[in-house]
């Protein structure tokens, strides 16, 4: 299949941008995080299983990370209490990683920044309807390289 003429330049300033937007929004977390004395990586994980327990490879599919790198971080907020593994009845090796009360807590000292600076966001962006299509326009690329194989 050869591509459109501008194909090549579309995806290179959509992977120099989306780049520079993991950048952006990293930091972004890692100023909301910290006053509850999480770090982003922290965050992410207990995020990932504050609606119910999952194994450490089902965290790493859900934030596009490798298991290796959810694997450390959930060690370590295991050893800081946050977070405790519990047996998985559908795997034997692959315990559970669930968040504690004192992990849960730290992620709802975070909401109420959280939810000033979406607003703020949104408001930047001309609002909800042009946030949600920005949010759209993201989820529908990652779809779309997911059904590349990537």
């Amino acid at each position: 299949m050869q591509a459109p003429p501008h194909a090549p330049d579309l995806l290179t300033r959509t992977a120099l941008g989306v780049s520079r937007l993991n950048g952006q929004l990293l930091a972004v977390s890692e100023r909301l995080a910290r006053p509850a004395g999480l770090t982003t990586a922290r965050r992410q994980v207990l995020g990932a299983v504050a609606g119910g327990p999952l194994p450490v490879a089902g965290i790493a599919r859900v934030l596009g990370l490798t298991r290796q790198s959810v694997q450390r971080v959930a060690d370590l907020v295991v050893a800081e209490g946050l977070a405790e593994y519990r047996p998985n009845p559908a795997h034997r090796r692959a315990k559970l990683l669930a968040p504690t009360d004192d992990g849960l807590s730290a992620l709802r000292r975070i909401t109420p920044e959280h939810a000033v600076f979406a607003a703020e966001l949104a408001e930047h962006l001309g609002g909800t309807p042009d946030f949600r299509a920005a949010v759209e326009a993201v989820e529908t690329l990652s779809r779309a390289l997911d059904n590349l194989g990537y």
